[in-house]
């Protein structure tokens, strides 16, 4: 009898750990402050996989057309970082906020946001 009480406490200890991926940015946004019309509008989030499995970025996606995302395919190891490149198109001068959300492998936070803000000025 004591063997299959130990039995099972082993296996009911080890479904209390599991182990994951899981998505971290350094800085979950990114404030452009205040660029000129025209200027470069390239961003880069930092991406780091907390967790103990690879981490897959499967999509990103722009809350609209003015901002295009790419980043690598590959899976980003534990530990390990990873980058998201973003770029607002800077041709029309108003304040912005956009939002981008990113989709991944992380059994908790399968869909993160992530965030982009500045003001655009006229020439």
């Amino acid at each position: 009898m004591k063997k299959i009480l130990f039995g099972l406490f082993l296996a009911g200890g080890s479904m209390v750990y599991v182990s994951a991926q899981k998505i971290s940015f350094e800085n979950p946004t990114i404030d452009y402050g205040t660029v000129k019309q025209g200027s470069n509008g390239s961003r880069e989030f930092i991406v780091k996989n907390i967790g103990n499995k690879p981490l897959i970025i499967s999509s990103v996606k722009p809350s609209c057309g003015c901002t295009t995302p790419s980043w690598s395919k590959e899976p980003i190891l534990p530990g390990k970082t990873g980058k998201i490149e973003v770029k607002y198109d800077t041709s029309t001068p108003s304040p912005f906020q956009k939002l981008i959300e990113v989709y991944s492998n992380d059994p908790e936070n399968g869909r993160a946001v992530v965030y982009i803000k500045g003001v655009v000025t006229a020439k």
